[in-house]
């Protein structure tokens, strides 16, 4: 999907590593990507000096990230695990991330909570949480139909991709298909996949990490933060 995939986990991973220096100091610290998919932000954190553990719903997703990171000459220790029951011990991080719009994955409030308490249980006292998602205040006074087509060079040749969004009738929740179309002979094979999202909007998302016990929380933009989705941050309270 990314046109570099290294120079993109480069970019991200200084976006976000300043984001943590400027609450946390230089470090490294100790942090957890909780939704690592194949490693975007857990192998750049990781090349930056960061001592990072990766975890994900998907097996498949955490073994190429490992394997990403091998192949980088990064230790990222990864497991399976669902954000929502975190195996990791209480107050083992320094820093928990979830980024890349992986949040709006789970659909209710319940779930919702459900995950971000988690995150504050692992978190140490006054620990960084730090969330993107995409900018759904907008979106959601739009209601797009689709996102915009992608060109990327992937191993097979040229890939086009694009997402076709089908909005629920709340208004909030919507299917998302991706579609990438790659080389295939003379022609072209599309492949689909299909997820289902709650768009939360900054009010939403800020009410619900206040209520699971976060506090000092702020929001970034792309402009000031460098990253490609607005990012917000939350720190664990003190006792």
């Amino acid at each position: 999907m990314f046109p570099d995939w290294d120079a993109s986990m480069a970019r991200q991973a200084e976006a976000l590593g300043g984001l943590v220096r400027a609450r946390l100091g230089a470090g490294p610290q100790r942090v957890l990507d909780c939704s690592c998919g194949i490693g975007t932000q857990a192998i750049g954190l990781a090349r930056a000096g960061h001592r990072v553990t990766g975890s994900d719903l998907s097996p498949a997703a955490v073994a190429r990230a490992a394997a990403e990171a091998a192949a980088r000459g990064v230790v990222l220790p990864v497991t399976a695990a669902d954000m929502r029951a975190l195996p990791f011990r209480t107050a083992a991080f320094d820093v928990v991330v979830c980024a890349d719009n992986s949040l709006p994955h789970l659909l209710t409030s319940d779930d919702v909570r459900a995950a971000l308490v988690g995150m504050r249980r692992v978190l140490r006292e006054d620990g960084l949480l730090v969330l993107s998602v995409r900018d759904y205040d907008g979106i959601r006074a739009a209601h797009p139909a689709s996102a915009p087509p992608q060109v990327s060079t992937t191993a097979e040749g040229r890939a086009i991709t694009f997402q076709l969004w089908h909005w629920h009738e709340d208004g909030e929740h919507y299917d998302l298909e991706h579609f990438q179309l790659v080389p295939d002979g003379d022609g072209w094979a599309v492949r689909v996949r299909r997820s289902a999202y709650w768009a939360l909007t900054r009010r939403q998302l800020t009410d619900a990490v206040l209520d699971a016990g976060f506090t000092d929380v702020g929001w970034r933009e792309p402009e000031s933060s460098g990253f490609f989705q607005p990012v917000l941050t939350a720190r664990r309270a003190r006792r």
